[in-house]
């Protein structure tokens, strides 16, 4: 097994329900990655060999790993923009667990990261089709639909705190 097949399958803290954790090391940042690689190269094809940026390599950006039971199946990544104002982005969940709820919870764990590292508001693009999803957790649009990668993304705020 390569060492991205490795992450994906990391057995890590108690087993219980769906939870995240801040990818702090380097094991958990290769799950991070790999995670997103499943998803937006393998998968869906956004990216051609990676969709790592100069964002990845920024100390004041937060990886996230989210977990179902001992299993990682999900990461999402955010970082301050400045005067209160963070963005999230790289949300990804694997295919064979997007059933449940962990796609919620790793948006109110970031929301929640962002707020106590003393944000007031939170900005994410997302893909069209999950505009509702993200409604439901309490976003709301902030502007039109507009191609990013191919396909239609929305911006989307909701506040901190």
């Amino acid at each position: 097994m390569t060492i991205e097949q490795q992450a994906l399958v990391r057995q890590a803290g108690d087993g219980l329900g769906e939870w995240c954790r801040v990818a702090d090391d380097l094991v958990d940042r290769a799950v991070h990655h790999a995670i997103r690689r499943a998803v937006f190269v393998d998968e869906q094809g956004l990216f051609v060999a990676s969709d790592q940026d100069d964002r990845d390599g920024d100390p004041l950006t937060v990886h996230v790993v989210g977990f179902v039971g001992e299993r990682s199946a999900g990461s999402v990544r955010l970082y301050p923009l400045g005067d209160g104002l963070w963005k999230g982005d790289r949300l990804a969940v694997l295919a064979a667990h997007r059933a449940g709820h962990l796609g919620a919870t790793l948006v109110r764990f970031a929301v929640a990261t962002a707020g106590a590292r003393g944000g007031d508001r939170m900005t994410a693009t997302v893909q069209q089709p999950n505009e509702v999803f993200f409604r439901r957790l309490g976003w709301a649009r902030c502007a039109d639909p507009e191609l990013y990668l191919g396909r239609p993304h929305v911006t989307m705020e909701i506040p901190l705190g």
